[in-house]
């Protein structure tokens, strides 16, 4: 029997061994969901909150067993799942407090204006959620949330590594009194996932990961016209402008390429910096760099866990060398120690350019890409001409011109001004290009899998 067995990446150590799902427990997942979905769809708005909120409070109940599990599983620093859990529990109660009234029944006029109709959001059925495992609790809850209170059913594919927290989370919410069937996680591989694609109880598909990996799964639900919502990589680049806060932009760049171990979707990863400021943010910038603790996840102190796995590692490694040999310049790290860990550390290339790993592609691990601008308006051209667009930054004094940088020439889905974050649950979080197409959070993933069906009323 096919098994995936999960490893902690800070020490090598294998964790547990779980069997894979074959076809047919599979499919019995799935017409399960379909039951529990042909229930819950007759909830209202209102009677769906409560399980929501249950699920809230059940989350933070088990904050010190999910972070621990997360550290374990992927190397996330403790401290950082813990933060996880809080933004899953706001999630689950941001989408109880306002899903009601944003999903609720419209009244419209038509014929017009003689005659009354009315918009009527309603749910679709068994949502195929494929996940990564970056992080772990929060991938699944923003699709999982988002569903529930549309009245969907949702089967999981969690990344393999982080397969126990996949199950923890179907745990908790079933503890908390979700109805057995309508959260479901099925363990398979690439194969049998494309079989789920087709099957005809699933009628929509959301994902997050590689935009190759997006690609084939787009395709292959387009194919069975099935609707998807896609997010994508990312090599989202922060501007920094000619009057920035040099002191402010440097810690928060930093912060931005080191979160979560630099393995963030909306991390800070390329940074583009204007000629008139260049020497003095580069300077102060590899010295915070240099001076990032790295070491044990479960510590206060650390500051720089391990990458999540050996692959992980590897194909940073293969980033890293590539670049270097197409004339990139090493300023700090790209020195990791021999060994079965996964530690990589914090690491700057400057003379980025374009055929560069470092410059084209998303590097998921900490890794800051240096690119050298000549001005404002060459920043944004630079920033623009990737073919990502999921999110980015400015750092500029100048308020006003930043929101007019950001809204009228920035090609992205997200835009951090003076600042670094990774989601909120009142904001859309989503991207254009390569990074993908659909939104989440703010109450427009509720809106991505349910039926706007219009009723004509004769008068």
């Amino acid at each position: 029997m096919s098994v995936i067995t999960t490893r902690n990446p800070a020490t090598g150590e294998q964790l547990e061994t779980y069997p894979l799902d074959d076809e047919a427990k599979a499919f019995a997942k799935i017409e399960a969901a379909q039951a529990a979905y042909l229930d819950w769809r007759h909830k209202s708005h209102e009677e769906r909150a409560p399980y929501l909120r249950k699920i809230a409070a059940a989350l933070r109940e088990n904050t010190d067993k999910f972070a621990d599990l997360m550290t374990r599983e992927m190397g996330k620093l403790l401290r950082d799942g813990k933060t996880e859990i809080e933004l899953c529990a706001r999630i689950f109660e941001y989408t109880a407090d306002n899903g009601p009234e944003m999903l609720a029944d419209e009244e419209r006029k038509h014929s017009g204006g003689k005659k009354r109709g009315i918009v009527t959001y309603s749910p679709i059925g068994v949502i195929y959620s494929v996940q990564p495992w970056n992080f772990p609790i929060y991938q699944p809850v923003r699709v999982l949330a988002a569903n529930l209170m549309a009245g969907n059913a949702v089967i999981l594919k969690h990344a393999s590594i982080c397969t126990g927290s996949g199950l923890l989370l179907r745990d908790v919410c079933v503890e908390a009194g979700l109805p057995e069937g309508l959260f479901e996680v099925i363990l398979v591989g690439h194969d049998l996932s494309d079989k789920v694609i087709e099957h005809d109880l699933i009628r929509a598909v959301t994902m997050t990961g590689s935009d190759g990996a997006g690609s084939h799964i787009g395709a292959l639900a387009a194919k069975n016209l099935k609707k998807t919502v896609l997010e994508l990589g990312s090599n989202d680049a922060y501007l920094v402008l000619e009057d920035a806060d040099i002191l402010l932009a440097v810690k928060t760049c930093v912060q931005g390429r080191l979160y979560n171990n630099g393995e963030t979707c909306v991390s800070a990863k390329r940074f583009v910096v204007t000629e008139a400021v260049y020497d003095e943010f580069v300077s102060a910038f590899v010295e915070q760099m240099k001076a990032i603790k790295m070491g044990d996840p479960m510590k206060d102190d650390t500051q720089l866990g391990p990458l999540s796995s050996r692959e992980q590692f590897e194909t940073i490694e293969r980033q890293v060398q590539q670049s270097l040999e197409k004339g990139a310049t090493l300023l700090c790290g790209g020195d990791p120690e021999d060994g079965d860990t996964c530690y990589y550390p914090a690491t700057v290339l400057a003379d980025c350019k374009p055929g560069m790993p470092a410059h084209d592609d998303e590097l998921f691990g900490p890794v800051a890409a240096i690119i050298r601008a000549k001005d404002d308006e060459d920043a944004m051209r630079i920033a623009n001409a990737s073919r990502y667009g999921l999110g980015g930054g400015i750092f500029t004094k100048d308020e006003d011109k930043a929101i007019r940088l950001a809204r009228d020439h920035f090609d992205t889905g997200m835009v951090r001004i003076n600042s670094f974050g990774a989601a909120d649950p009142a904001m859309p979080f989503g991207g254009v290009k390569n990074s993908g197409y659909g939104r989440e959070h703010g109450g427009f993933g509720m809106m991505e899998f349910v039926n706007a069906k219009a009723i004509f009323l004769p008068s």
